[in-house]
This record gives C-alpha cells, structure tokens and sequence, in this order.
C-alpha cells in the first residue's frame, strides 16, 4: 500500500515537472517570439526614418483653428475611436480624426506608429496625411462622396449606385483588404470592415479608412473598441468574426467574415442583421431576386446569384470554412468587375463610367432599360473575359 502511495506520489511529481518544463518552454518561445517582433519593428522604424516620409506634423492650434475649436457644425461623423471633422488644412480639404482620451498612449510611441502608417500607401486606402501627436489627431485625405453605408442607403436623396459600380467597389475593396493582411513583417487585420468604413471619392473609387487604428492605441482600448462594436448596437455587432467572439483570437481571416456581410449589403442594401440567413432562404426558395437591391432595375441576376454566393462563403461561421482571399475571393470580384466594365463600354462606346451623376465626375452614365439588351451585352462580355483568360 505505501509503495502504491509512493509510486503515485512520484508519478505526480514528474507530471508536475514536466508540465511545468512545457510551460517554461512555452514561455521561453513567446518571450523569443516578442523579442524578435521588437527587433523587427525598431528595424522597420530606423529604416522608414532614413525615408523620405510623407508625413505631415501639426500643431493643436493648427487642429483648433482647421476645426473652429472643433466646432459641432463640422462634425461629419463618430466612431468608437472618437469623433470626425471636416477641415481645411494647407488648403486641401481634409477630415481630422480625434482619438478618444483613454485611446491615447505614449507621445513618441504614437508618433513612431502614425509614421509607420502613413507610409502604407494604396489606391485603395484613405491616406494618411498627419497628426497632432500630443492630442491623438489623426489627419486624413477627404472622400467627396462619403461612406458606401451612406451611398447605399441614399442618405440625402442621393442616386442608386449602378451594379457595374457596385462589382467594382467590391473587387477595389477587396484589392485593398489583400495588401494589408500581405503586410510585412506581419499582416495588418483591419477588424472593423463594414459600409460605413468604406470611403468614395468623387469617382466612385472605394478606399478603406481607419486602417491600422488599433495600432495606434493600446491593445486594451483595441479590445474596448471592439468589445464596443459588439454590445452598442446589434448593427455593429453582426459584422464581427463569430469565432473571434468564442475564442478572442482575431486573425486576417476575421476579416473575410465582415467582407462577405458588407458583399450582401453592397447587392441588396439591407441591414446586416440576419443577412445571411435571409439571402439563404431566398436562393433556396428560388425569390432571389427579391433579396436584390430594388432601385436598381437591371441586375444581371445571374451574375448577381454568383456574388451572393461569394459572399456567403466569405460569411462562414467556422474561420477555415472561408475562401481564401489572394487565390477565391478577389480573382472572382475582377471577373465580375470586368463584366461590368465590358458592359459600360458597349453602351458608352468604350468611354462610360456607370458613376452616379450627381458624383463630381465628367463622366456620364449611360445604362439600358431593357432586359434583353442588357443580357446581350453581358453575353458578349462574359464572352470577352473567356477568350482574354483562356489557355494558349
């Protein structure tokens, strides 16, 4: 009996050792892991200070007087990071980002981490023109038309977007969202993809805004953020990752799932909640036409089905059910952008935009009424893009 009571107690004793050499291993890796991710970034920033940064550094006065002592009649927006101004700054209209008082950090380090950031330059993405380092202002380029949540709901009475404009914000979103999550030394996760962070300018081109803001704060404000987006409003709440909601783990792939809600709202600009739910039901029953944004009257249905579909995928509960972005997602949204290009051409003879015409754009748009017409020319362009992908 008391050589089984021995025999237990040493077997104990090793399991304990053991674990306890796991845990100093595991230890050991991660402090070797955050070691060399410092060393990475200090590397990163010495070399961006050997550039030429385009980066521009204001004073409070400067913010103060460019907002009129941030004046309510030029607020344009709020956001869980803070509020927005619209201002004018070395005489280019620009929007003036202020973070939230507990959202500051450390002077030099906010000021290391903007000029990281404004480096990040993207057709796709708002730029990052400069900030008040001392009061966390952030100064960005400003988008003429506003927010894609905006354009699809028509706030202000403003147009429809056309579904030649609406494939190619897609793809230009999603051409943006790939070169953040490339990122070196690693990827940047946007973790707050939604209509209302999508930015137009005056040609209807898409950008991405509040890129990398959680760097700029510290991660438990990040969290706060987040943990925010989740419990403010069931709006919000329905483009995070359910996953990263389980296990607190966010990845690049907690981005695909906000992607491919915000891809349904951009076809049929609807709320988000239970979305998916309900485009799923419509193309079982067969009504998905219903589902399709009804102020616009010439969707091509087919390409249309393609797209939900797309999106649904992207919208998967389980992270790795999820296509992959560089090689499923974005070679699709181009071949649907290139079909609405290849349909505006053969209505404008080669020079139509599709942009609403209210934007500030000298193009026109010029789109058919008839069903037939319209199929037409989408045969011809599906046509087109066949013989421009096929072998040799």
């Amino acid at each position: 009996m008391e050589k089984a009571k021995c025999k237990a107690a040493l077997e104990m004793a090793e399991a304990a050792q053991r674990i306890a050499e796991q845990e100093a291993r595991k230890r050991m890796n991660a402090e070797m892991k955050a070691k060399r991710e410092a060393e990475e970034k200090v590397k990163a920033l010495d070399a961006l200070a050997m550039t030429d940064l385009r980066y521009r550094k204001y004073s409070i006065e400067e913010i103060e007087i460019a907002t009129d002592q941030f004046s309510a009649n030029l607020k344009i927006g709020e956001g869980g990071y803070g509020p927005v101004y619209r201002a004018c700054l070395d005489h280019t209209p620009v929007a003036i980002k202020v973070l939230r008082p507990d959202a500051a950090q450390g002077r030099k380090q906010f000021q290391q981490e903007v000029e990281v950031l404004s480096s990040i330059r993207h057709p796709n993405m708002v730029l990052l023109l400069g900030a008040c380092p001392e009061y966390g202002c952030l100064v960005y380029e400003y988008m003429d038309n506003g927010s894609l949540e905006d354009r699809l709901f028509r706030r202000g009475n403003t147009p429809p977007i056309p579904w030649s404009v609406r494939f190619k914000i897609a793809a230009e979103i999603a051409t943006g969202l790939l070169f953040l999550h490339q990122a070196k030394p690693e990827p940047l996760v946007h973790r707050d993809l939604k209509p209302g962070n999508i930015l137009l300018d005056r040609n209807y081109v898409s950008k991405i805004s509040d890129v990398g803001l959680a760097r700029l704060v510290p991660p438990s404000v990040a969290n706060q953020v987040t943990q925010y987006r989740m419990t403010s409003t069931a709006g919000t709440f329905c483009y995070i990752d359910p996953e990263y909601q389980q296990t607190g783990m966010l990845g690049t792939k907690s981005d695909i799932y906000s992607f491919g809600i915000m891809l349904l709202q951009i076809i049929t600009a609807k709320p988000p909640m239970g979305l998916t739910h309900h485009v799923e039901r419509a193309i079982e029953r067969g009504s998905f036409t219903e589902m399709l944004d009804a102020t616009v009257k010439d969707w091509p249905v087919e390409e249309a089905l393609g797209f939900a579909k797309l999106a649904l995928k992207c919208a998967e509960l389980r992270r790795k059910d999820r296509p992959d972005l560089g090689t499923v997602v974005l070679p699709e949204l181009n071949r649907l952008r290139n079909l609405g290009h290849a349909y505006e051409d053969g209505f404008s003879g080669g020079g139509g935009s599709g942009i609403p015409s209210t934007a500030s754009s000298n193009s026109s748009s010029s789109f058919g009424n008839g069903p037939q017409t319209l199929n037409g020319n989408l045969r011809a362009a599906s046509l087109a893009n066949q013989v421009l992908h096929s072998s040799p």
